[in-house]
């Protein structure tokens, strides 16, 4: 079956709206209360719409939330590791503490917990892509003789995020500019990659 260039577009519009809308409901109702009829109806689509894309409100909340993070949080290399890296984390905070995105990515992480089908999607879609794409940011800084060759770059991942999903689940203060460079600071002496 040839998909005509309409349908296409009618397809993305309606791709779109239902994102926008789980993410606006999320905000205004908080996770626990959304569901896929009410995304639905916010969105001018259909349930069977939804279900065709998605197979609980959990996956449309997620993806809205990755093309976010992605869009927010790009791996630049500008040849300064410390710069980009703290450009990075930087944007991920704003990201987490600014509704829908925050509320919306803490009702992913508490369905995780009984949801083995959604924490596959979420380690599948959002944490092996992006984790994999600080590792290779690390490596051409390794690769440019910014971090030492044998340093543990996926360590180094875990020691970069860590700090930031720690205080965005459990509710704390979000890290400030001075924070987030004394965070990556810290990872790269831990690396051995001082001066940065």
């Amino acid at each position: 079956m040839i998909t005509s260039p309409s349908s296409l577009r009618r397809s993305e519009r309606s791709r779109r709206a239902t994102l926008r809308a789980a993410l606006d409901l999320c905000t205004e109702k908080g996770y626990g209360r959304v569901t896929v009829e009410a995304i639905a109806a916010r969105a001018g689509v259909s349930k069977k719409t939804i279900y065709r894309w998605w197979p609980s409100k959990s996956a449309v909340l997620l993806e809205a939330f990755t093309e976010a993070l992605v869009d927010a949080t790009p791996f630049v290399d500008t040849g300064d590791i410390g710069a980009d890296l703290r450009g990075h984390v930087t944007a991920a905070v704003k990201l987490l503490s600014t509704p829908p995105f925050g509320p919306a990515y803490a009702g992913i992480l508490s369905e995780v917990h009984h949801d083995d089908v959604l924490a596959q999607a979420v380690r599948e879609q959002l944490v092996d892509p992006r984790f994999e794409a600080a590792v290779a940011r690390l490596r051409s800084a390794q690769e440019q003789g910014q971090i030492p060759a044998g340093a543990d770059l996926p360590l180094a991942v875990e020691m970069l995020y860590g700090p930031v999903y720690y205080r965005h689940v459990l509710r704390r203060p979000v890290h400030d500019e001075a924070t987030v460079a004394a965070l990556v600071a810290h990872v790269l002496r831990a690396l051995g990659a001082e001066g940065r």
